[in-house]
């Protein structure tokens, strides 16, 4: 089983520790596509600050995150798990798991991101600002770089087992499950009720799905299919509906009510 995650906006920046290493992250096959969008990512923020705010979608109050990415193979590194905050990762606590959930999770989590493409919880990155949906000047937009690759990584870590999606829509359009592997794909929405009405709140979203994947880490459940994972997630206390297998995977509703 793999899980992939959104990372987060927000990041912990590292006060100490080793520069970037590219070589020393999982999924080295990713490595050619990362090296490309880095550096274009440090030239641009290298240069005039403001324009390169505006191409990244940050405000004049911001231009500290333009200096950190220019300095990105410079400035201390961190594991993954802990340069991402936010709802989510506070949820999961990856730091709290139990040893074995911690083993289990470094071999069966995926981080989504902009900049790397995949990384496992353990890999060290510096803090770094850049959007899914971001084009950058020299390389264009960041789906048309990693949707040729990402593929193949995410298929060869999936193995036999099943994958699950819990990427926010921004980062599940660097990649997309094609038909023929969306018979093991199972994606999760979670949708907050209230009064009888439905709809998904962001932050019921994103805490849910961070307790989602700590109570799989910590009961060790691996299951092969959407309905065995629907069937995992019921027992271990949530609500569950299963859509039909579709062209992109099977669907799981998790409904909340409250935290």
């Amino acid at each position: 089983m793999l899980i992939l995650l959104p990372p987060s906006e927000g990041k912990a920046v590292p006060s100490r520790g080793k520069p970037l290493d590219l070589e020393a992250l999982s999924f080295p096959a990713l490595n050619e596509t990362r090296r490309r969008i880095l550096d274009d990512l440090t030239a641009l923020c290298g240069g005039e600050q403001e324009q390169a705010a505006q191409t990244l979608g940050l405000g004049a109050t911001q231009l500290d995150l333009v200096a950190r990415n220019a300095a990105l193979e410079e400035t201390p590194t961190a594991r993954a798990d802990a340069v991402y905050t936010g709802v989510l990762y506070d949820a999961l606590d990856l730091g709290s798991l139990t040893t074995a959930a911690k083993r289990r999770a470094r071999s069966r989590i995926g981080i989504a991101s902009a900049l790397f493409g995949l990384l496992s919880p353990a890999d060290r990155i510096p803090a770094y600002r850049l959007s899914g949906d971001a084009a950058l000047p020299g390389v264009g937009t960041l789906a048309s770089n990693w949707r040729p690759v990402l593929g193949q990584a995410v298929v060869e870590a999936v193995g036999s087992g099943l994958l699950v999606d819990l990427r926010s829509g921004m980062y599940a359009n660097l990649w997309r499950p094609t038909p023929d592997t969306a018979a093991k794909v199972a994606s999760v929405r979670v949708l907050h009720e209230h009064n009888g009405t439905r709809k998904v709140v962001s932050h019921f979203n994103k805490a849910t799905k961070g307790r989602i994947v700590r109570a799989l880490m910590e009961e060790g459940a691996s299951p092969r299919t959407p309905s065995a994972l629907a069937d995992v997630l019921r027992d271990l206390g949530w609500q569950v509906e299963q859509g039909s297998p579709g062209a992109k995977g099977t669907e799981l509703d998790v409904v909340v009510r409250d935290l």
